[in-house]
């Protein structure tokens, strides 16, 4: 049991604590973690060192949650894990510190590694322990991945899926009662299929795309065309109602070499989130620019992302509609980074509204593979 206390580590009454469960905390799956004042790991039991096994990683005694999970954020600043501002929306900072302050507490944590875009998924749960005056945290990690991807997975067929087939339902009952009609019902039928045939697909994709089990599939693309067909394709949302879908005159038309189907889903995704976010007589503007071997494909609606939401704005889980509905975002960064070569970004402001944007090279690799 020794091995896993940092040498420094010497209150002997705490240690002596631990090795009398020893056989206990080395068992249990979960990760159990002690921290002191200064966030830095003192004590890891063995299923924090099963975790690492066969990676390579930083010496577990001694570093910060952030740096031994590879946290992209922690390599943002010069000093590390918990000190930049996305730093603060954390769930296991907000334990950790929690903890140290004498409150015990729990929290989700979704924590994006660095270069290899993967994502973890945890519930933090923190201790507060105090030692001859000396305050510590004992984190327990519990891997959610699974459970967080059922959610999602819950909350867009029982609320997506479920809405569209409802409206299909509905109007095949007024199809029943009014035959003689159904000239004036077929686009609504047509369209409602597609919008659920899309919806399924949508989340198959991004099922596949997570489990890095896509095949791209190279095309060659007319950037206006393209940007035509996807505001063509969500005007004929319901959601749209009385917003209004602009194509900016400046869109060009070259050719770019990528997948389509990826490419249309990342670009239907922008144009969807900003839909929703454009109050009604609000006007949402889509367009592509050409920049220096790459093309840049945008989106704006004038509503501002406050400050805490865009901090949080491409985690997996997270979303201003409710629990479960924060796919499209992150479906975004996830299809563009890890499959087109590509990144989405974006701006919000006060006075200009919001902006995402989607870059891709104007020719993808042939041999890229994930």
């Amino acid at each position: 049991m020794e091995e896993y206390f940092s040498p420094d580590f010497s209150e002997e009454l705490l240690k002596s604590k631990i090795q009398e469960f020893s056989e206990f905390i080395n068992a249990v799956p979960e990760i159990y973690l002690i921290i002191d004042s200064e966030r830095r790991v003192v004590f890891a039991n063995k299923a924090m060192y099963e975790f690492f096994k066969d990676k390579q990683t930083l010496q577990v005694i001694g570093n910060r949650l952030g740096h031994l999970l590879n946290c992209r954020h922690a390599a943002e600043s010069i000093y590390g894990c918990g000190t930049t501002e996305t730093c603060q929306t954390c769930g296991a900072f907000k334990a950790i510190v929690e903890s140290l302050h004498g409150r015990n507490a729990v929290y989700e944590c979704r924590i994006e590694q660095y270069e290899t875009g993967d994502a973890l998924d945890f519930r933090v749960w923190a201790t507060s322990y105090n030692n001859n005056g000396k305050v510590y945290s004992i984190l327990a990690l519990s891997d959610i991945s699974d459970e967080k991807r059922r959610q999602a997975l819950e909350r867009i067929f029982f609320h997506d899926i479920l809405n569209t087939a409802g409206g299909l339902y509905g109007i095949a009952q007024l199809l029943d009662d009014n035959v003689d009609d159904f000239e004036e019902f077929k686009e609504i039928i047509v369209n409602l299929s597609e919008r659920l045939i899309e919806e399924i697909n949508s989340q198959k994709l991004l099922l596949s795309a997570e489990k890095n089990e896509l095949q791209i599939s190279i095309d060659e693309i007319n950037t206006r065309k393209l940007v035509e067909e996807i505001a063509s394709t969500y005007t004929k949302n319901y959601q749209v109602k009385n917003r209004k879908i602009d194509i900016d005159s400046k869109t060009v038309e070259i050719k770019i070499i990528s997948d389509k189907t990826l490419l249309r889903r990342v670009l239907l995704n922008m144009l969807k989130n900003a839909v929703e976010a454009t109050p009604a007589n609000g006007t949402i503007t889509i367009g592509c620019t050409a920049l220096e071997n790459k093309v840049e494909f945008w989106v704006h609606n004038p509503v501002y992302i406050p400050r805490e939401i865009q901090l949080q704005i491409f985690k997996r889980s997270f979303s201003t509609k409710g629990a479960g509905r924060g796919l499209g975002t992150y479906s975004m960064k996830l299809l563009s980074e890890r499959y087109l070569n590509g990144e989405v970004s974006f701006r919000s402001d006060e006075e200009l509204g919001t902006v995402f944007t989607a870059r891709y090279p104007i020719e993808i690799k042939r041999n890229y593979n994930v």
